[in-house]
């Protein structure tokens, strides 16, 4: 009797735990081949259509309701030389018409047929998301075929991403955060693609042939990757994704950007002035990937120190004992290109120099002393018990799957990360917090009017 995703989501909390071990892929007698595998949080069926689409699908028949996911590994590092937002015009004219339907008769259309649809990118990918209802799955993935095949790119949908961009660029100059973010690129790794952004001149420079051209070398039959969960089968499914994709090209070329080399750690605190009766500030230092040995040692050292929220070594210092902040956070980001283990927190002006200190000795003192035997107890329980949340809806999985697949990460991987974050050690704790915890290490900035810093 085949199990429901909800029974093995239920199943999976009761336990607290992950599965002994994956079943192997099983193919399937179809007229294209299909593997399964039945892991303990999905059901994966892998395939490829009879176009070469290869897709990965979790059959749930007790919702009436399929979340579909493509995309492409080619993002916003592919902007042309002086025409940086190109990419971001792209997505955001993909469901503001085509064909016959203009953006108002798309919209009309979305609603009649109770479905979404819209595009988004990323530095090194790019990715639509549809939502639709099972009955009328074949005339939804006839109007998304229609954007991939024939978007219009119309003068007035054109013209009001440019003034939304153009609102955008003088907004965050008094933005902190995005201060901040820049300040930490500028130092950092200031020539390479990843700190590219969309400006004056190259918000001038847009236009919807270009972005119409350009729509073409992100997006390509060759290269789609696709994820979806709802009560459809392989069988069903394959032939609306052929069809769905027909009118895009057939191929397009794909160049990855390289690893970014980031420079050392600034010596000191950089400050940026914004008048502001707060601080910001955030800091970063060199992570790991997700395949290096350290990233899950490293993922629960993080909860401990500052990912957990309340609880947590700078929480309870820098809150609780201090009153420096009414929060702080760190997060480990294993990027493939750029893996960081980076954080930050709000405090009043005239602490500024003190909290900064607080976080560089938390860093300290836990690289040295390392964590508590019920410290590693805690962060185990939260991070394993709490992963079946990850996968309590369609769109959820979905994106999760698609997350996998983007990292080329093997479609075990749901289940494995529990098993590999339950097998962590103390010693493992203390390991990498004595290694990646070096104030040294991190690059500091300060957003606001600071105090207490010396020239």
């Amino acid at each position: 009797m085949r199990r429901t995703l909800k029974t093995l989501i239920v199943a999976m909390m009761l336990a607290g735990c992950a599965p002994t071990g994956p079943e192997a892929p099983r193919a399937g007698s179809d007229p294209f081949e299909v593997a399964v595998y039945d892991g303990a949080f999905a059901t994966i069926q892998q395939f490829t259509t009879p176009g070469g689409v290869s897709v990965w699908l979790v059959e749930e028949p007790s919702i009436p309701i399929l979340s579909l996911r493509m995309a492409w590994k080619t993002g916003t590092t592919s902007d042309p030389i002086g025409q940086d937002g190109l990419t971001d015009a792209v997505t955001y004219m993909m469901n503001e018409g085509a064909g016959d339907y203009d953006t108002q008769a798309f919209q009309t259309r979305m609603e009649e047929l109770n479905m979404s649809f819209g595009c988004s990118a990323a530095r090194v990918s790019t990715a639509c998301s549809a939502s639709m209802l099972t009955d009328n799955l074949e005339n939804s993935f006839e109007l998304i075929g229609l954007a991939y095949a024939s978007p219009r790119f119309d003068p007035d949908p054109f013209g009001r991403l440019v003034r939304e961009r153009a609102v955008g660029l003088e907004t965050r100059q008094t933005n902190a955060g995005y201060l901040a973010s820049r300040a930490l690129v500028e130092a950092l790794y200031p020539d390479h693609p990843f700190a590219r952004q969309i400006s004056e001149d190259s918000l001038a420079a847009l236009t919807p042939e270009a972005a119409k051209a350009h729509k073409d070398r992100l997006m390509s039959r060759d290269g789609l990757l696709v994820t979806a969960v709802g009560a459809v089968s392989p069988q069903q499914l394959a032939p609306l994704i052929d069809a769905m994709i027909a009118g895009l090209p057939e191929t397009t070329e794909r160049a990855a950007p390289r690893p970014v080399d980031m420079a050392s750690a600034a010596p000191a605190p950089i400050l940026v002035d914004l008048p502001q009766p707060q601080s910001l500030v955030q800091f970063i230092g060199p992570g790991v990937t997700r395949e290096h040995a350290d990233f899950y040692p490293l993922a629960v050292m993080n909860y401990i120190f500052g990912g957990g929220g309340f609880g947590t070594r700078l929480m309870d210092e820098l809150r609780v004992a201090r009153g420096l902040t009414y929060g702080i956070y760190t997060q480990v980001d294993p990027d493939a290109y750029l893996p960081v283990l980076a954080g930050g927190g709000t405090t009043k002006n005239e602490s500024a120099a003190e909290f900064v200190d607080a976080i560089a000795d938390e860093m300290t003192t836990m690289a040295e002393t390392g964590a508590t035997a019920q410290e590693l107890e805690d962060a185990l329980l939260y991070l394993i018990g709490s992963y079946p949340l990850s996968f309590d809806s369609n769109a959820k999985i979905a994106a999760n799957m698609m997350s996998l697949r983007l990292d080329d990460l093997p479609v075990d991987q749901f289940d494995r990360r529990n098993e590999r974050i339950s097998s962590v050690t103390l010693e493992d704790v203390n390991r990498v917090a004595a290694t990646y915890l070096d104030p040294a290490r991190y690059t500091f900035v300060v957003v606001g009017e600071p105090e207490g810093f010396t020239d």
